[in-house]
């Protein structure tokens, strides 16, 4: 699969105060979901989670080229893209924990975290399911003419969505101010994309709608950025959709139980070789941005920000029985 570079200026938009809230929040994600799959080993969380882990430089990458009425769509895989978007770890915490201070009030977990004061509006537990609410969200903003764009997330499993196609054939006619982000990881559960994808490059699809689809490295956060943001000006200015292909790797499982018995350990390491995370700490402080002890000081508190959250969760009460009813349609 061809990766398509950026021009080198791109990148020094991420830099300074910007780089470093990168660094922060791909470290967030990290340590969120390390310590979240710890809570499902030790039998503490109801239901099961789908790490992030190794795909922070899409989620990131992405937000960071976002204005914060911006929407966004996510995934079961939705962690990371909640984080990127200001979710609070506490609140999520207390989802996963399934308590009442939770997101959803404790009754949602995972696949169900939604915080719509930051116009994230939500992760789902069906694929492809928010193909559709981030085009009827980009409806919303050009009727309205708010200037805000919405951006849909959605992994290589979802391309053979049906409702893919209907939304960007919608899109692309009345030229929707909305980017669709494929977060190619290589593996839909356990069906991997390149023999499981019709066409080769998924961004190639694009031509067919007469829109710009674009492939980069999802292992670098400046090539994800600075073509997120390319393509987001684009879509500000009344020029409609277009595809945004992240090629990236999940290091774990499909979810926290995923015996892994499909994929070989070698490939696993070629990639972890590549980690965003590593690429990103070199990176800042090669750019003196942030000395090496900087950003291990970092990491300590974004472990004890997790820890405080993980308390914060188990300390909150449950959902008490009068909520049972509450927040359904019938």
């Amino acid at each position: 699969m061809a990766i398509q570079t950026q021009p080198d200026h791109h990148t020094t938009e991420l830099n300074g105060d910007r780089l470093r809230e990168a660094v922060r929040l791909m470290l967030t994600i990290r340590l969120f979901d390390e310590r979240a799959l710890a809570l499902y080993r030790a039998g503490e969380m109801r239901g099961t989670t789908h790490p992030y882990i190794g795909m922070e430089a899409v989620g990131v990458g992405v937000m960071l080229a976002l204005r914060p009425d911006d929407y966004v769509t996510s995934t079961h895989r939705g962690h990371g893209h909640t984080i990127a978007k200001g979710g609070d770890p506490k609140r999520m915490m207390a989802e996963l924990l399934g308590r009442a201070t939770g997101y959803s009030g404790g009754k949602g977990g995972s696949m169900h975290i939604a915080d719509m004061d930051k116009h994230m509006l939500g992760a789902n537990g069906i694929v492809g399911g928010g193909m559709g609410l981030a085009t009827g969200a980009a409806l919303t903003a050009k009727l309205q003419h708010t200037g805000a764009v919405a951006v849909c997330f959605f992994g290589d499993g979802a391309l053979e969505q049906g409702i893919l196609h209907e939304a960007t054939n919608l899109a692309a006619i009345w030229k929707l101010p909305v980017l669709y982000v494929c977060e190619n990881n290589q593996y839909a559960m356990s069906a991997r994309s390149d023999w499981s994808v019709a066409g080769g490059d998924p961004a190639k699809r694009a031509a067919g709608y007469g829109i710009p689809g674009v492939t980069v490295d999802g292992m670098d956060l400046f090539a994800v950025h600075a073509a997120a943001a390319d393509l987001l000006e684009r879509a500000r200015r009344g020029d409609g959709p277009s595809y945004l292909v992240c090629t990236t790797y999940r290091f774990h499982g499909h979810h926290a139980g995923d015996p892994l018995n499909y994929r070989e350990r070698e490939e696993v390491e070629r990639w972890r070789q590549q980690d965003p995370i590593e690429r990103v700490k070199g990176a800042i402080v090669e750019r003196g941005v942030m000395r090496q002890d900087e950003v291990d000081a970092l990491e300590q508190r974004i472990t004890q920000e997790i820890e405080d959250a993980v308390e914060f969760a188990k300390s909150s009460p449950e959902p008490s029985p009068d909520q049972l009813m509450t927040d359904i349609y019938a």
